[in-house]
């Protein structure tokens, strides 16, 4: 993590949800450049809609969201993907028709970027490399989710966000993914809100914690070495 006190994304006091439905209710945390933090919580507590709020899917009700010190509360998410902000989503993210070139391109701004960004991401993914040629539909499970996360290292992200990525995976495929992201923040400096399920995953990367529950954040606080307890205990109230 940097010594850069300034926050890189700042939420603050934010609220949206479907149709005039609530689900985030007043919501309010940052994440500093090289930070990661990870927000834990059980299905349908908020996290996916939380993700999709910050990232401009969902509108906002009430609240900020402030992003190197520019307020993008309502700026449409290809905008945002500008500004530097990756977002892996939970829900199929890929074209399936397109080949896995076509979808990692799909990560740039530019296509004359590609062949510096690719090496980068074949050093982590070497699989990828070999599939370059292959619809993405085709691809196994964990193959989809080491292209969906590689098409968002694409970007070369100040923050990527991810929603539920090691879901459905192997161990090993789980594994290789925490050393990837774990290394691209060493190198790279990038931040990372990580919304997840499986904590040994999360808190293994994480420095900080957020526990959301029905649409508020009840608990946080920094990961330690006893942290899973107490974000378990207050999954269970």
């Amino acid at each position: 993590m940097t010594g850069d006190p300034a926050p890189l994304l700042e939420v603050s006091g934010l609220s949206s949800g479907y149709g005039g439905s609530t689900v985030i209710r007043d919501v309010s945390f940052s994440v500093r450049r090289g930070e990661v933090l990870a927000l834990v919580g059980k299905n349908g507590m908020g996290k996916t809609s939380l993700l999709k709020t910050i990232m401009g899917f969902l509108p906002v009700e009430s609240g900020r969201v402030t992003f190197r010190g520019r307020d993008v509360t309502h700026l449409a998410p290809h905008a945002k993907r500008r500004q530097a902000l990756a977002y892996a989503p939970q829900e199929q993210a890929l074209f399936q028709d397109l080949t896995v070139r076509e979808n990692l391109r799909l990560g740039l701004l530019s296509d004359g970027a590609f062949e510096a960004r690719f090496a980068q991401v074949a050093e982590a993914f070497p699989i990828l490399a070999k599939r370059l040629g292959q619809r993405a539909g085709t691809l196994s499970g964990g193959e989809q989710k080491m292209l969906i996360v590689a098409r968002g290292l694409m970007a070369e992200p100040l923050l990527f966000m991810l929603d539920e990525v090691t879901e459905g995976l192997q161990p090993s495929v789980i594994d290789r993914l925490a050393e990837v992201l774990a290394s691209r923040r060493r190198r790279d400096g990038i931040a990372l809100l990580i919304v997840e399920q499986h904590l040994p995953f999360a808190l293994g990367i994480a420095d900080r914690y957020a526990v959301l529950k029905r649409g508020e954040i009840i608990a946080s606080g920094p990961v330690t070495a006893d942290a899973a307890r107490g974000i378990e205990e207050h999954m269970q109230i």
